[in-house]
């Protein structure tokens, strides 16, 4: 009896020394050498204005409301509603991931949407977004190729149900590049580019082509910025800095003219479950291609070459939004002003390469209010917005492109719904 007890309980024992022997491991998965995915939206957007306004793509994307103009009776032109449905800003793009290069990650993006790249016949075409080469070397990345440009920050952007994406009040636009982003410690980083303007362009001077201003200038605009970033704060500060040269030759004389300018520019974030606060600030000269107010005067004196000097340009918004899952909504107002030139000669002949001019007018200040709501189920969203946009116009002061007297301030009051489905 007693041996088979003693039998029992070898057994009991090798068993329980069995089950604390660990499994054998399991081999990870080899890491896949290239890895491509796909990305994007589709999006529908209703659009309802109570004015006409400075539009792009058939009033998808509005600007400012445009100045009174009186008819023979003496009723305002411009005082006329539009509507329309639009699908063009759907979405596409391929993200890859391959084998390291010189000891870095590297990584590309193409991307492209259907809204054209000019009025008329190319709307409902491909434009190009972005198309980028990444190396990340842990510390250290270099970009390479078009994507946003530098005074743009994805992460500090106005979240409205607009297209706009705070356009006039928010840098926007693409650009080739080089980028190279350093770590400086685990919350601050420090980046420099190098870019030559592409979407969107300065404003071709007489007798120029489109992106000949950058194309003729041999140095490349120059930005760098400070970021500090953490889990719930995100704060930076930039400045840049380029030198544009519109002609090679004016009035049949060679010209090495430049458009000189710079500009300061600074963001912070404050997020958490609950709420995303976001606020951005940015002055500076020829802010044109970035879809903003200004651009650069030219002058001629008989017998010369057109020179030029830019226009100055302020802007700030302020963007509140709610983070909730389900029902989020978000709260904008944009403010900018065009502070015009530093010339006041009187004697000799100015034209005007800038946005916010109508013939003899010009636009003064420009500011928006919205407020919107986003409704999301999984990867669907549908965003009623109410917006506002006021307009200060005045006439124009050629010589230094400011708005003197006269001064009128008109608005639009947009009501849309945007639909989308992301992938």
């Amino acid at each position: 009896m007693k041996k088979r007890y003693l039998i029992l309980i070898l057994g009991i024992a090798s068993l329980k020394g069995f089950s604390q022997t660990p499994a054998p491991a399991v081999p990870a998965a080899p890491e896949k050498e290239w890895d491509v995915s796909i990305y994007g939206f589709v999006r529908t957007d209703y659009i309802w204005d109570t004015r006409k306004s400075a539009q792009v793509r058939e009033d998808n994307l509005n600007l400012y409301p445009l100045d009174e103009v009186l008819d023979a009776n003496g009723k305002d032109i411009n005082a006329a509603g539009q509507s329309n449905f639009l699908s063009v800003t759907s979405r596409l793009g391929v993200k890859a991931k391959g084998p390291n290069v010189w000891g870095a990650k590297t990584s590309s993006v193409i991307e492209a949407d259907f809204f054209g790249n000019f009025e008329g016949s190319s709307i409902g075409l491909f434009r190009l977004r972005h198309a980028y080469v990444n190396l990340d070397w842990s510390k250290t990345s270099l970009t390479m190729g078009q994507t946003w440009y530098p005074t743009f920050i994805p992460e500090v952007f106005p979240g409205v149900a607009n297209f706009n994406t705070g356009i006039m009040f928010n840098p926007f636009g693409w650009a080739t590049q080089v980028k190279l982003k350093q770590m400086l410690s685990k919350e601050v980083s420090a980046t420099f580019v190098a870019y030559k303007e592409r979407e969107f362009t300065t404003p071709t001077a007489n007798t120029g082509t489109q992106n000949s201003a950058a194309i003729n200038a041999a140095l490349p605009s120059l930005n760098a910025q400070i970021q500090y970033k953490t889990k719930t704060v995100l704060l930076g500060v930039g400045a840049e800095y380029k030198s544009l040269q519109p002609l090679t030759v004016s009035n049949n004389l060679v010209s090495n003219e430049k458009v000189n300018s710079s500009s300061v520019f600074g963001y912070a974030k404050y997020s958490n479950d609950k709420v995303s606060i976001k606020a951005y600030g940015i002055s500076g000269g020829n802010l044109n291609n970035l879809v903003m107010l200004g651009g650069f005067t030219g002058k001629t004196i008989a017998g010369g070459v057109e020179t030029y000097d830019p226009t100055k340009t302020t802007s700030f918004w302020l963007d509140v939004a709610s983070n909730g899952k389900a029902i989020a909504p978000g709260f904008f107002f944009g403010y900018t002003k065009n502070n015009g030139s530093s010339d006041d000669s009187t004697t000799a002949t100015f034209v005007n390469y800038m946005r916010g001019t109508s013939g003899s007018r010009i636009v003064d200040n420009v500011w928006r209010g919205s407020a919107r709501i986003d409704f999301k189920k999984n990867k669907f969203r549908v965003s009623p917005e109410l917006e506002y946009t006021a307009a200060t116009w005045g006439d124009l002061i050629k010589s230094n492109a400011t708005a003197g007297g006269n001064k009128k301030e008109v608005g639009n009051f947009r009501a849309m719904v945007s639909c989308v489905y992301a992938f």
